[in-house]
């Protein structure tokens, strides 16, 4: 069994979802150390979040986005934790609901995602910086 892990930071993007694959998955040449195994990955924010899902129309992203703005729209009059700016809480609300973490299977030294799907970051502030994703990979190691 082996055993990786690198933290991977992700440039700043505006708020919606992004498809961030190859940006994840270039960065973890290691991956080919597996013959099988599992990825997990995990955002370090409260404020984004980590999804997977269709890869290759761009408009599912604008749609996803207008669907969670639809669920949790930005002027909630309610909202108590409003010291950070108005697009905090909604922020919060739509991390919980979409969560912080995938996994991905791995074989052959390659993630087994599916022909149409990919990674997103769906940035849930207006400006939310750079962001940190922890890769961990566990499993088998390849014979070469």
């Amino acid at each position: 069994m082996i055993l990786r892990q690198e933290e991977i930071q992700l440039a700043p993007h505006p708020r919606g979802c992004h498809l961030v694959t190859r940006d994840i998955l270039q960065r973890l040449e290691w991956m080919s150390e597996f013959s099988q195994g599992l990825l997990h990955l995990h955002i370090a924010h409260t404020s984004a979040s980590l999804v997977i899902n269709e890869n290759a129309d761009p408009e599912v992203r604008v749609d996803l986005e207008s669907i969670l703005n639809h669920l949790v729209p930005g002027d909630l009059p309610f909202l108590t934790h409003t010291y950070e700016g108005a697009d905090d809480m909604p922020a919060h609300a739509k991390a919980a609901l979409l969560g912080s973490s995938v996994e991905i299977p791995l074989n052959g030294g390659r993630p087994l995602l599916g022909t149409w799907q990919g990674i997103y970051l769906c940035e849930h502030r207006n400006r939310g910086g750079r962001r940190k994703i922890i890769a961990t990979a566990w499993g088998e190691p390849r014979v070469r």
